[in-house]
């Protein structure tokens, strides 16, 4: 286990043809040429070329940026929400250092180096708003800071993990998605790790005293740190690990029920339907406009009916989506067929069954892409078909049930167990079974 904070590398900004900010402070290159100001970077020849607002112009394969005087820079036109329904530009503004590293293709990287604790204040209120309730706040600085370093430490033990994350055959095609995607830093600020947007939504304090309260302090289990995970809404019931990643089972990330009423996990394809089509007593089953947004950042409230929800697509929209998204042309659409469901709901396997090809799909997340213009908001869902006369498609209904992969750390659940005065240490034991908490720095 650590027993020091480490520092970490964040990509901000990747494969990009050009970058515009500015240094907000002063800032140092090659150890003494310091420099203020606008800038752009680009990629020429393999090379990075800074040029400062008054014309001085760096160039090297890569350019590190010490900040000396604890200040900022800024970026403009950083996405976030990549893929997704609410994908945008903002423009955003760090602390640490700055690196520039340039990529084979021409293009260029952005990235932030800073402490751990200095970025989680970010990451806490980037996923949340910095209004939830403290012991809410507190419980996900715990989780994000457990995350981070269970990835770091696979990365000093240069664990073996397969690159590809995928099984492919002639009829069948399971990948997943872990932030080892990333080759030239540690995590990314999208949602593909966790989000990171800056300074800027760490203005009310309250992130940061989260932060500081719970320095140092890790979920645990025997001798490792928690390979901890979150979700915005787990639907009612949480996922286990291995039906959304590698196969691989962790005793503190199984299925539970997110409610003070222990429900059944899911079993069944009508199990499933029972479920999905209910509305079951759970934390994160709640209207409650107020609460809302006190607890989700403005991008998130955006996203309504999170706890159960529905999806109409013409037969045809959604050929057109799955043959755009796969590569594939499965000709017409004919049957949805789940294969394999995890506790929760989850499909984790989908045969796709066309009048060209049929193929078995997962793992979850390539299920919600495959099947939206950006992604389904789970692979919990039932499918309701209308055919014609002929028994051909016309109509595919999806009603689906929570907001993400649903493993670990339920969020929306969590800021409610928070609003209901649950301290943090209850609604850390409630979502991660078999794990402790323990200082190490």
């Amino acid at each position: 286990m650590i027993s020091r904070e480490p520092s970490l590398k964040v990509g901000i900004l990747d494969f990009c043809r050009e970058v515009n900010g500015s240094f907000n402070d002063n800032f140092s290159i090659e150890g003494s040429r310091q420099i203020q100001g606008a800038f752009r970077a680009h990629c020429e020849n393999g090379r990075i070329v800074l040029t400062s607002g008054d014309g001085d112009i760096i160039t090297s394969e890569e350019i590190q940026c010490i900040n000396v005087s604890a200040g900022t820079f800024t970026l403009r036109d950083v996405s976030i929400g990549l893929q997704f329904h609410w994908e945008r530009k903002e423009e955003q503004s760090f602390k640490g250092n700055v690196i520039f590293k340039s990529r084979e293709n021409g293009t260029l990287t952005v990235i932030n180096e800073i402490t751990l604790e200095e970025y989680l204040a970010s990451v806490i209120s980037s996923e949340m708003s910095g209004e939830a309730p403290i012991e809410f706040l507190k419980a996900h600085a715990i989780t994000s800071r457990s995350w981070l370093a269970a990835m770091l430490g696979r990365e000093e033990r240069n664990v073996d993990i397969d690159p590809e994350r995928s099984i492919r055959s002639d009829d069948e095609l399971i990948r997943w998605y872990d932030r080892e995607d990333h080759d030239i830093f540690d995590v990314c600020a999208d949602d593909h790790c966790q989000r990171y947007q800056g300074i800027s939504k760490t203005a009310s304090g309250r992130a940061s005293k989260a932060v500081e309260d719970t320095r140092g302090i890790f979920l645990v289990h025997g001798d490792e740190i928690c390979d901890a995970r979150f979700s915005k809404a787990c639907g009612g019931l949480t996922e286990e690990f291995e039906n959304t990643w590698e196969d691989k089972h962790f005793p503190y990330l199984e299925c539970i029920s997110d409610s003070s009423i222990q429900h059944s996990k899911i079993l069944s394809e009508p199990a499933a339907e029972d479920w999905i089509l209910s509305n079951p007593d759970a934390f994160c089953n709640t209207t409650d406009g107020n609460m809302l947004r006190q607890i989700l950042p403005s991008t998130d409230q955006e996203t309504t009916n999170f706890f159960r929800w529905a999806v109409d697509y013409e037969r045809s929209e959604l050929e057109e989506i799955l043959n755009a998204k796969s590569g594939m042309n499965f000709g017409t659409l004919l049957n949805l067929v789940p294969l394999h469901r995890g506790p929760s709901g989850r499909i984790s396997r989908l045969q796709i069954e066309g009048s060209k090809r049929s193929l078995v799909v997962g793992k979850e997340l390539e299920i919600r892409r495959w099947l939206s213009k950006t992604h389904l908001y789970s692979s919990a869902f039932v499918i309701m078909t209308e055919r014609d006369t002929e028994g051909v498609p016309k109509h595919f209904l999806f009603y689906g049930a929570g907001w993400g992969h649903g493993v670990g750390l339920c969020q929306i659940g969590a800021a409610v167990m928070a609003a209901k005065q649950f301290p943090a240490e209850e609604i850390l034991k409630h979502y991660f079974r078999n794990a402790q908490l323990k200082k190490l720095y």
